[in-house]
């Protein structure tokens, strides 16, 4: 019944490639990622793939003005997961598995925190 609609079978086709290419720049690197790098850093690379994925997609979308949609989901759509990925990706990591992906040494900081100065001075104090 939809394939013979010829209206419904050109946006397909167009759809499908964005879809293969969308899958490519997600797979591909996911899989080098998970194989070739420390398990400890996968998270943080998979955050990085995911909002680059973003990005890419974003611009695609940025690209086709709207005119990529199939049902109710456009590439906008698409963008938008890619993004919540990337964030729960970060959110999961660790911020020494981020320093040792960029890599600097993960290490205690010498600058202290707002709130162990405070807890510093008011035991000097006591």
């Amino acid at each position: 019944m939809i394939v013979a609609h010829a209206s419904w079978n050109a946006p397909w086709r167009e759809t499908f490639c964005i879809f293969a290419l969308l899958s490519m720049l997600v797979a591909a690197p996911a899989l080098l990622i998970i194989f070739l790098l420390d398990s400890q850093l996968v998270l943080p690379a998979v955050s990085l793939l995911f909002f680059s994925d973003a990005m890419i997609t974003a611009l695609l979308a940025l690209a086709k003005s709207g005119a990529a949609t199939v049902g109710k989901i456009s590439l906008w759509d698409i963008a938008g997961a890619f993004t919540m990925i990337g964030c729960a990706a970060a959110i999961l990591g660790e911020p020494d598995q981020v320093a040792l992906l960029f890599g600097q040494t993960a290490g205690p900081h010498s600058d202290a925190a707002a709130g162990d100065s405070y807890l510093s001075d008011r035991a000097a104090r006591d």
